[in-house]
Protein backbone atom coordinates (compact mmCIF):
# COMPACT_ATOMS: atom_id res chain seq x y z
CA UNK A 1 0.00 0.00 0.00
CA UNK A 2 2.83 2.38 0.87
CA UNK A 3 4.40 1.75 -2.54
CA UNK A 4 1.16 2.73 -4.29
CA UNK A 5 0.96 5.94 -2.23
CA UNK A 6 4.52 6.83 -3.25
CA UNK A 7 3.79 6.07 -6.91
CA UNK A 8 0.68 8.27 -6.82
CA UNK A 9 2.66 11.08 -5.17
CA UNK A 10 5.37 10.79 -7.85
CA UNK A 11 2.75 11.09 -10.59
CA UNK A 12 1.14 14.12 -8.93
CA UNK A 13 4.39 16.03 -8.50
CA UNK A 14 5.72 14.99 -11.92
CA UNK A 15 2.50 16.20 -13.54
CA UNK A 16 2.85 19.60 -11.89
CA UNK A 17 6.52 19.87 -12.80
CA UNK A 18 5.94 18.84 -16.43
CA UNK A 19 3.22 21.50 -16.71
CA UNK A 20 5.46 24.13 -15.14
CA UNK A 21 8.85 23.29 -16.67
CA UNK A 22 8.17 20.97 -19.61
CA UNK A 23 9.60 17.49 -20.01
CA UNK A 24 13.24 18.45 -20.58
CA UNK A 25 13.10 21.19 -17.94
CA UNK A 26 12.16 18.65 -15.28
CA UNK A 27 14.85 16.41 -13.82
CA UNK A 28 14.55 13.21 -11.85
CA UNK A 29 16.00 15.12 -8.90
CA UNK A 30 13.24 17.75 -9.22
CA UNK A 31 10.63 14.99 -9.09
CA UNK A 32 12.30 13.24 -6.15
CA UNK A 33 12.68 16.49 -4.19
CA UNK A 34 9.05 17.47 -4.77
CA UNK A 35 7.89 14.00 -3.71
CA UNK A 36 10.14 14.01 -0.65
CA UNK A 37 12.07 10.86 -1.56
CA UNK A 38 15.60 10.01 -2.69
CA UNK A 39 16.23 9.89 -6.44
CA UNK A 40 16.97 6.18 -6.17
CA UNK A 41 13.48 5.64 -4.74
CA UNK A 42 11.93 6.66 -8.06
CA UNK A 43 13.46 3.62 -9.73
CA UNK A 44 11.40 1.33 -7.52
CA UNK A 45 8.41 2.57 -9.52
CA UNK A 46 9.66 3.81 -12.91
CA UNK A 47 12.57 2.86 -15.15
CA UNK A 48 13.22 6.42 -16.35
CA UNK A 49 11.70 9.88 -16.79
CA UNK A 50 9.91 8.89 -19.98
CA UNK A 51 8.17 6.07 -18.12
CA UNK A 52 7.01 8.64 -15.56
CA UNK A 53 5.70 10.86 -18.33
CA UNK A 54 3.82 7.98 -19.98
CA UNK A 55 2.25 7.10 -16.61
CA UNK A 56 1.27 10.75 -16.06
CA UNK A 57 -0.37 10.86 -19.51
CA UNK A 58 -2.34 7.72 -18.71
CA UNK A 59 -3.27 8.80 -15.17
CA UNK A 60 -4.58 12.23 -16.22
CA UNK A 61 -6.35 11.09 -19.40
CA UNK A 62 -10.13 11.32 -18.97
CA UNK A 63 -10.83 7.90 -20.51
CA UNK A 64 -10.98 6.53 -16.94
CA UNK A 65 -14.15 8.59 -16.45
CA UNK A 66 -15.43 8.75 -20.02
CA UNK A 67 -15.56 5.05 -20.97
CA UNK A 68 -17.73 3.97 -18.01
CA UNK A 69 -19.98 6.98 -18.64
CA UNK A 70 -20.37 6.02 -22.31
CA UNK A 71 -21.06 2.38 -21.48
CA UNK A 72 -23.91 3.48 -19.20
CA UNK A 73 -25.79 5.36 -21.95
CA UNK A 74 -29.28 4.10 -22.68
CA UNK A 75 -30.62 5.56 -25.91
CA UNK A 76 -32.88 4.04 -28.54
CA UNK A 77 -31.79 6.06 -31.55
CA UNK A 78 -28.38 6.75 -33.05
CA UNK A 79 -28.99 10.49 -32.78
CA UNK A 80 -29.98 10.36 -29.11
CA UNK A 81 -26.99 8.16 -28.39
CA UNK A 82 -24.55 10.47 -30.20
CA UNK A 83 -25.90 13.56 -28.47
CA UNK A 84 -25.67 11.95 -25.03
CA UNK A 85 -22.24 10.44 -25.75
CA UNK A 86 -21.01 13.83 -26.95
CA UNK A 87 -22.35 15.55 -23.84
CA UNK A 88 -20.56 13.05 -21.60
CA UNK A 89 -17.34 13.34 -23.61
CA UNK A 90 -17.55 17.11 -23.39
CA UNK A 91 -18.00 17.00 -19.62
CA UNK A 92 -15.19 14.47 -19.18
CA UNK A 93 -12.69 16.33 -21.34
CA UNK A 94 -13.68 19.75 -19.98
CA UNK A 95 -13.15 18.52 -16.44
CA UNK A 96 -9.67 17.24 -17.34
CA UNK A 97 -8.72 19.90 -19.90
CA UNK A 98 -6.48 22.02 -17.69
CA UNK A 99 -4.66 18.88 -16.61
CA UNK A 100 -4.60 17.13 -19.98
CA UNK A 101 -4.10 19.44 -22.97
CA UNK A 102 -0.66 20.77 -21.98
CA UNK A 103 0.51 17.20 -21.34
CA UNK A 104 -0.78 16.16 -24.77
CA UNK A 105 1.13 19.02 -26.38
CA UNK A 106 4.32 17.85 -24.64
CA UNK A 107 3.56 14.31 -25.81
CA UNK A 108 3.15 15.44 -29.43
CA UNK A 109 6.24 17.67 -29.50
CA UNK A 110 8.66 15.58 -27.44
CA UNK A 111 7.52 12.05 -28.29
CA UNK A 112 5.70 12.41 -31.63
CA UNK A 113 2.59 10.94 -30.00
CA UNK A 114 4.01 7.46 -29.42
CA UNK A 115 2.52 7.09 -25.92
CA UNK A 116 -0.87 8.27 -27.17
CA UNK A 117 -0.67 5.69 -29.97
CA UNK A 118 -0.03 2.97 -27.40
CA UNK A 119 -2.95 4.24 -25.32
CA UNK A 120 -5.24 4.27 -28.37
CA UNK A 121 -4.16 0.73 -29.30
CA UNK A 122 -5.24 -0.39 -25.84
CA UNK A 123 -8.56 1.44 -26.05
CA UNK A 124 -9.38 0.76 -29.72
CA UNK A 125 -11.22 -2.57 -29.26
CA UNK A 126 -13.56 -0.95 -26.72
CA UNK A 127 -14.08 2.12 -28.88
CA UNK A 128 -14.73 0.17 -32.09
CA UNK A 129 -17.21 -2.17 -30.43
CA UNK A 130 -18.89 0.96 -29.15
CA UNK A 131 -19.23 2.38 -32.66
CA UNK A 132 -20.40 -0.95 -34.07
CA UNK A 133 -23.12 -0.93 -31.42
CA UNK A 134 -24.75 1.94 -33.32
CA UNK A 135 -26.38 -0.62 -35.62
CA UNK A 136 -28.45 -1.83 -32.66
CA UNK A 137 -30.12 1.56 -32.37
CA UNK A 138 -32.85 3.04 -34.53
CA UNK A 139 -31.76 5.50 -37.18
CA UNK A 140 -30.43 5.22 -40.69
CA UNK A 141 -26.65 5.28 -40.91
CA UNK A 142 -24.74 5.65 -44.14
CA UNK A 143 -22.64 2.56 -44.93
CA UNK A 144 -19.36 3.95 -43.61
CA UNK A 145 -16.65 1.81 -42.02
CA UNK A 146 -16.62 2.21 -38.22
CA UNK A 147 -12.96 3.39 -38.20
CA UNK A 148 -13.91 6.23 -40.59
CA UNK A 149 -16.79 7.31 -38.34
CA UNK A 150 -14.54 7.10 -35.29
CA UNK A 151 -11.65 9.07 -36.82
CA UNK A 152 -13.98 11.75 -38.16
CA UNK A 153 -15.62 12.12 -34.77
CA UNK A 154 -12.28 12.24 -32.92
CA UNK A 155 -10.99 14.84 -35.39
CA UNK A 156 -14.08 16.94 -34.74
CA UNK A 157 -13.60 16.69 -30.97
CA UNK A 158 -9.89 17.50 -31.13
CA UNK A 159 -10.60 20.47 -33.39
CA UNK A 160 -13.31 21.71 -31.05
CA UNK A 161 -11.16 21.66 -27.92
CA UNK A 162 -8.15 23.18 -29.68
CA UNK A 163 -10.21 25.98 -31.23
CA UNK A 164 -11.96 26.50 -27.88
CA UNK A 165 -8.58 27.11 -26.30
CA UNK A 166 -7.27 29.35 -29.10
CA UNK A 167 -10.39 31.30 -30.11
CA UNK A 168 -12.49 31.46 -26.95
CA UNK A 169 -11.70 35.12 -26.17
CA UNK A 170 -11.99 36.50 -29.72
CA UNK A 171 -15.13 38.56 -30.47
CA UNK A 172 -16.52 36.22 -33.13
CA UNK A 173 -16.19 33.10 -30.99
CA UNK A 174 -17.10 34.48 -27.56
CA UNK A 175 -20.73 35.26 -28.39
CA UNK A 176 -23.06 34.52 -25.49
CA UNK A 177 -25.86 32.09 -26.16
CA UNK A 178 -24.14 30.20 -28.97
CA UNK A 179 -24.18 26.49 -28.28
CA UNK A 180 -20.91 25.70 -30.01
CA UNK A 181 -20.59 22.09 -28.96
CA UNK A 182 -24.13 20.97 -29.79
CA UNK A 183 -23.93 22.85 -33.06
CA UNK A 184 -20.84 20.86 -33.94
CA UNK A 185 -22.53 17.56 -33.01
CA UNK A 186 -25.52 18.55 -35.15
CA UNK A 187 -23.21 19.13 -38.12
CA UNK A 188 -21.57 15.75 -37.50
CA UNK A 189 -24.96 14.04 -37.55
CA UNK A 190 -26.67 15.99 -40.35
CA UNK A 191 -23.98 17.81 -42.33
CA UNK A 192 -24.19 21.42 -43.45
CA UNK A 193 -26.43 20.99 -46.51
CA UNK A 194 -30.19 21.33 -46.33
CA UNK A 195 -31.85 17.98 -46.92
CA UNK A 196 -33.66 17.81 -50.24
CA UNK A 197 -37.38 17.31 -49.93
Amino acid sequence: MRGEVTRTKLLEVAHGLFLENGFHGTSMRDIADAAGIAVGGIYNHFSDKEAIFAAVLDAYHPYHVILPALEAIEAETVEDFMREASRRLYEGVTGAKAQLLPIIFIELVEFQGRHLKQLMERLMPTLLSFIQGFSQRRGQLRPLPPPVMFRTYMGMLAGFFLSEMLLRDTPLFSQAGVDWFNGMVDIYLHGILESEA
